[in-house]
C-alpha cells in the first residue's frame, strides 16, 4: 500500500478537525455531566464517533474531508483516554460491576455501531477511505 503524501493542507485539516472534535466532546461533557455512575456522556460520544468514522466511506471520498473529518473531527471527538480513567475511577470507587459495564459495554457497543456502519457501506467506498487513510 503506498501512502498519500504528507501535505500542509492535509496537517491543517487533520488539526481543525482535531481542535473542533475535541471543543465538541468537551462541549458536551460540560452540557451533559456524566455525574456519578455510568458515564453515558463518554459512552454515547465514542459509541456516535465510532458509527461516524465507519460511515464516512459513505458520506465522502474527497481526500481533503476525509483527513478533516476521520483523524481529525472524530479522531478528537471520540477519546479512550477518558474511557481508560472514568474506569479507572469506578474500580477505585469499588464500582466493580458498573466498571465492567463500561468497560466491556463501551466495547461491544463500538465494534456493533462500526458492524452496523460497515454493513451500510460498499466495500469499494471503505477501500477508498483506507486507502486516503481517514479511518485511522
Amino acid at each position: 500500500m503506498t501512502r498519500p503524501p504528507l501535505t500542509t493542507a492535509t496537517l491543517v485539516l487533520v488539526s481543525l478537525g482535531g481542535a473542533l472534535g475535541a471543543v465538541l466532546r468537551w462541549g458536551l461533557g460540560q452540557l451533559v455531566p456524566d455525574g456519578s455512575g455510568f458515564p453515558w456522556t463518554t459512552f454515547a460520544i465514542n459509541v456516535v464517533g465510532s458509527l461516524l468514522l465507519a460511515l464516512l466511506p459513505r458520506l465522502t471520498r474527497h481526500p481533503h474531508v476525509v483527513h478533516a473529518l476521520g483523524p481529525g473531527l472524530l479522531g478528537g471527538f471520540t477519546t479512550l483516554s477518558a474511557y481508560a480513567d472514568q474506569s479507572r475511577a469506578l474500580l477505585a470507587d469499588g464500582q466493580l460491576v458498573v466498571a465492567a459495564a463500561y468497560l466491556a459495554g463501551t466495547l461491544l457497543a463500538c465494534v456493533a455501531a462500526v458492524h452496523l456502519a460497515s454493513r451500510l457501506t460498499a466495500p469499494a467506498q471503505r477501500s477508498a477511505l483506507h486507502r486516503e487513510e481517514g479511518d485511522e
